[in-house]
């Protein structure tokens, strides 16, 4: 191999590997309901795909994609093992008021407080609602920015070709 040849499947290594680092959860501290601190790159799901979902509390659009998957949820586990992780970008003044919201809702969903916005720069986060779909390698394989009444099924569809192998 000629030494341009070794650079450039060299450099391809090196994009390759960075696009993947890319494309997870990154290493960003959030709170629990109860102010415990989480590494987002630790939040798993074995049994199947996992939605992040950012959100705010003043975001209306946020808290109607919420309350349409809360709907179908337990049918959505059932049938993918898919799981629900809610983080709300809300900052350090509402964070006391987060979860009396949260209990508020019907929601069966892991809750966490991005209160920094730490984890939601490094996901590139600029509005909410902004939906994360991850495989089970914790890949992030889709993403929109936008809610709109029915997106959640069309969601679902890609959680069910995800679980499919598609």
């Amino acid at each position: 191999m000629n030494l341009s040849i070794k650079i450039i499947f060299l450099s391809l290594l090196f994009l390759a590997g960075t696009l993947q680092a890319q494309n997870a959860l990154p290493a960003k501290t959030i709170k629990d309901l109860k102010g415990k601190s989480v590494k987002a790159s630790e939040l798993k799901n074995e049994s199947g795909p996992m939605i992040i979902s950012f959100w705010a509390t003043w975001c209306k659009p946020c808290l109607k994609e919420l309350n349409a998957i809360a709907d179908v949820y337990d049918d959505w586990k059932d049938e993918t093992g898919v799981k629900l992780v809610a983080i709300s970008i809300d900052d350090a003044r509402a964070a006391h008021k987060l979860p009396s919201f949260v209990n508020g809702q019907d929601w069966d969903y892991e809750v966490y407080l991005d209160e920094n916005g730490d984890l939601k720069r490094a996901m590139n986060v600029v509005n909410v609602p902004h939906t994360f779909l991850l495989n089970e390698k914790g890949e992030i394989v889709y993403q929109r920015t936008i809610y709109a009444p029915g997106d959640e099924e069309l969601l679902y569809e890609k959680i069910q070709k995800l679980k499919k192998g598609e």
